[in-house]
């Protein structure tokens, strides 16, 4: 059961292989520049990028990300996310991993998603009776849905595998700002 959660991670990591054995397959065989540009012309770059700073209190996050536009309807992507946070004379953590991503657009305006993120999370906690580490991976599964304006979708999702004690966000809503272009 310790290892339950490293299950989806290496889905992603053996899913991730496939796509990128299947892109070099494809590019070494002759395919036409128009065949080659379409496929480009599908794919869309973006991610998420977040600095919070406070009393004491700093939050660094890098999430880049790309998806393929299969159609109008129905997009798969792929990302990282590295996230530093710390709180002077508290605690410091690192949160690293992957995330695949599946989006719906049953109307232009309305998008739909599922999201798994597999995290790994390394905390040093620090009081006046010395500091101990916190090691663990988060795995997320993020259920939402939001409005689409151009290249921008504002939203909410849902954590379906949140759980209070061991987790790396607080609660299991989660308002979202995705970018892709």
């Amino acid at each position: 059961m310790k290892n339950a959660g490293k299950l989806p991670f290496l889905i992603i990591i053996l899913f991730f292989i496939f796509c990128v054995e299947n892109t070099v397959a494809q590019s070494e065989e002759s395919v036409s520049t128009d065949q080659k540009s379409e496929f480009w012309s599908k794919v869309r770059f973006g991610g998420g990028f977040g600095l919070a700073f406070g009393n004491n209190f700093t939050d660094i996050t890098l999430a880049p990300g790309a998806i393929y536009d299969f159609n109008e309807y129905i997009s798969l992507g792929f990302g990282l996310q590295g996230s530093y946070v710390r709180q002077k004379n508290f605690f410091e953590s690192y949160i690293y991993g992957p995330n695949m991503i599946v989006l719906g657009n049953p109307i232009p305006e309305i998008q739909l998603s599922a999201e798994l993120e597999q995290l790994r999370v390394n905390s040093t906690f620090q009081d006046n009776f010395g500091s101990f580490k916190d090691n663990f991976w988060n795995t997320g599964l993020f259920l939402g849905v939001g409005y689409v304006s151009d290249n921008v979708t504002i939203g909410l999702r849902y954590n379906v595998l949140h759980n209070k004690d061991k987790n790396v966000y607080s609660e299991a809503w989660m308002p979202f700002v995705r970018v892709y272009f």
